[in-house]
Parts: C-alpha cells; structure tokens; sequence
C-alpha cells in the first residue's frame, strides 16, 4: 500500500524535533515521560487514551492525588502529575478494542514517525496490532515497547506487574539506597526508575528515527525499566564479576570517595563534596586541617572519623548561608541541600527559567519545571497545557487523518471516539486547542 500523503503538523513549529510526529498509547509515568519529553522539543504527540471515557479512565494518572485546583469537585479536578506528564500533547479518546477503532489508529500509525507505548508485553497483540500488522501499515516507524521486564525473558517475570519501586529492587539500585543493616533499603524519593526509563525511552525513540531517516526501515526498540537502571549503576557489576564485591549501603556517604557526604549546619543540611586530591587540599585549608597523613587517600578512606568530625564542627557552627559563601571563595563544593522552597528563592533557577508558568485546560494557571537542557537556536518550551480526554479528537481526525465531518460524528456517535470536557473550565479553553 502506498503510503498517505504527510499532513501538515498541527502544532506550532518549534525545537530541535519541529515537524516529527509521536503516537503515545503509553500510561503510568515511564511511557508518558517519554512522549512528553519529546512534546517538550517540539515533536507532536498525539495521545491515544481508550474506554472508560469517563473516570475511571484508563489512564491512572489523570486521576493520581494530589488533584488541582484544589477545594473543587472531583469533576472539575486534575491530577498534579497529569498536568506534569502530559503538558504539549493532543489528547485522542479512541476505542482500540473496536474494528473502527483500530482502522482509526493504522491511519494515525501511516502518518507517525514513532510510536511509544507501555502496556504488558501481548497486549497490542491481542488487540489485533502486533507489531507485524503495525510494520506493514508503516515499514518506517520506530516502535517503542517501554515494559517492566522488557518483551522477552522468564515468562512469568515478562507477565509480571512492575511499578517504579519493583524496577528499583530489580536493578540493584535499592541494594544502594539507605543506611546499613538491619535498616532498610530506603527507595528513592521520586519515581527515579520511571522517569529515567522515560528519558531513555525518548532517546532510543530518536535514536530509532534517525536510523529510520537513513535506512529506510523501521525498527521495534525494547526498553525495559529495571535494564536502564542498572546500567546507570556505575561500575556496581565490574565491581562484582572483577573482585567478587557485593556492594552495600553507606548511607549518604559514598563508599570510595572522601570527603563526599551530609552535614548539618546551624539551619539544615549541606553537602560536602572532595572527591580527589585538588578538592580535598583546599577543602582542609578551610576547615583548619592540617593532619598530612589524610593526605592519601587510602588513608582517609581507612580513617575516615577525625576528617568527618572536622567537616562537621566547621559546618554546625554556621549557616548554610555563610558556608556556601565561605566555600565559594576557597573554590570548595559545598552546597545546601535544596528543597523545594530553597528552590523557588533561588536566582539561579529564575535566571535560567527553570521555573516557568503555563496554563492548564483544568487546572489554571499553574508554576512548575522549565525545559531543559537548553537549546541555542531550537529551543523548546511549554506551549499549551495537559488536554482534557478526546480535547484535540476533531483536530487529529480532519486535518492529520483528513475525515470527513460525517466520519467524524458517525465514529463519535458510535463511541469509538470519546471525550470527556471538564465540567467548569472546558469551554472558557477551547482557544487552548491548536488552530
């Protein structure tokens, strides 16, 4: 079949990936930070949620608490992660279990150049959209498979449920987290896992399309959570198949680097870090330490006490305020460990846009993170916010797959495409949609 001709974007052109189109089917963090990343650049993503159309909808997250604005309905709320994940996106309501449905989506997928989702592996194929069914509609799409174990393996372990927190075990990486036995591993404090895989799931997506762009051909990519994050361990498995070293856990210290910890100061906690001989020179002629014997490094990490015991009587006398001052003009690593708070004071972040306002279709006006890293001349940005469910179905149906009104209303009347409109705010943001 030949293929269709390319409809124009609907979005406004803008960042470094302007003109490349995503189909997004993913749910529940990993998959969706991966489209939305790509959103953030310029790539139009259209995001496919199916039935119930209503709550509660297939996608966990639109509903996932905290809710925005708050003091509201339900029915006139979001989720604070929805408006995260989701902002830049078009949101497509679509009935994939019905035959229209997934004529529906092949169209979409002839005019896609790659395509994420994130269900358990046979899922698509059950639906009757394999992989096969999906490569004969457009031998160039790149297909992205983000799983918790990936598409192959130990059956039971490719069937099995997974969550950010199951990924941090598998990996190794909650091995890492926390003080000693008979403490626990300590997880980490946001859904690392998920949003790393995402990060690398939105690389191999692109990694894909170039290839794509040189070959020809398309490709499927396995992106399994627990693999990317293992791989991110350093040398945690050289260490081991080298030497035999099971790696434990060291609190916020770091087994092989010192000084490179947590202190209190007279206001909170900073971080302390003098990681090779240059650092830790300068790091002592501040603090007033003069011991030559903590000079090499093997012995500082075998006496380790009076080195912390210094950098602890000088922090706990003072601000964090004044220590970080102290630090920079002795040209030491030493920063406050931020919260959110120091956060939105800081002029660093405003300075370089880190925290920006956007408009949200549910949830207003709204204050979070900034794009980056930051491009010189394709720069991305937030353009509108997270679409209510089927908010663009008009949009993508008529001007990328070119229905007719009448195809449109029989497929809406039919509810294979559904919406559902914010029950305050919807219609004050219909100039929210793309025109």
């Amino acid at each position: 079949m030949p293929s269709p001709p390319r409809a124009p974007p609907v979005v406004p052109g803008f960042g470094p990936l302007a003109g490349v189109r995503v189909v997004d089917s993913a749910r529940f963090v990993a998959g969706p930070w991966a489209a939305g990343y790509l959103a953030e650049f310029g790539a139009e993503v259209v995001h496919i949620e199916l039935p119930p159309f209503s709550p509660p909808y297939a996608d966990p997250t639109r509903t996932l608490t905290p809710m925005l604005p708050e003091g509201r309905p339900p029915s006139e709320q979001v989720s604070e992660s929805w408006v995260q994940y989701s902002r830049n996106k078009l949101s497509l309501g679509l009935d994939l279990r019905r035959p229209e449905g997934r004529t529906v989506f092949l169209d979409l997928i002839r005019q896609a150049d790659i395509w994420i989702e994130s269900s358990r592996p046979g899922t698509y194929d059950r639906l009757g959209l394999s992989d096969a069914d999906i490569r004969a509609a457009n031998p160039q799409l790149t297909i992205v498979h983000v799983s918790g174990y990936g598409q192959s393996g130990v059956p039971e372990l490719v069937n099995a449920p997974s969550y950010d927190l199951t990924g941090q075990a598998f990996s190794g990486f909650l091995s890492l987290q926390g003080e000693p036995d008979p403490s626990p591993p300590t997880r980490s404090g946001t859904a690392l896992n998920d949003t790393v895989t995402g990060l690398a799931a939105a690389g191999a997506a692109i990694m894909g399309y170039v290839s794509a762009l040189r070959t020809g051909a398309g490709q499927t990519i396995d992106v399994a959570q627990y693999e990317v994050l293992f791989g991110l361990l350093e040398n945690f498995a050289l260490d081991y198949f080298a030497r035999g070293v099971v790696r434990g856990r060291h609190g916020s210290a770091h087994p092989r680097l010192h000084p490179y910890d947590v202190h209190r100061a007279k206001d909170g906690w900073v971080v302390v870090a003098a990681p090779n001989a240059d650092a830790y020179l300068r790091l002592k002629r501040m603090i007033g330490f003069d011991d030559a014997r903590f000079d090499d490094i093997s012995y500082r990490l075998a006496h380790r006490e009076p080195v912390d015991r210094a950098i602890a009587d000088f922090c706990a006398s003072r601000t964090r305020t004044e220590l970080e001052r102290i630090a920079r003009e002795n040209d030491v690593a030493l920063v406050r460990v931020y919260d959110i708070a120091d956060i939105a004071r800081d002029p660093h972040y405003r300075q370089r846009e880190m925290i920006i306002d956007w408009e949200d279709p549910v949830a207003g006006r709204v204050r979070g993170p900034g794009i980056a890293p930051k491009f010189e001349a394709t720069p991305g940005r937030v353009w509108r916010g997270a679409p209510w469910l089927g908010q663009d179905n008009r949009t993508v149906l008529s001007r990328i797959l070119g229905y007719s009104d009448a195809q449109i209303d029989s497929l809406v009347a039919s509810g294979v495409v559904g919406e559902e409109r914010p029950k305050a705010r919807g219609e004050a943001k219909r100039s929210d949609r793309p025109t």
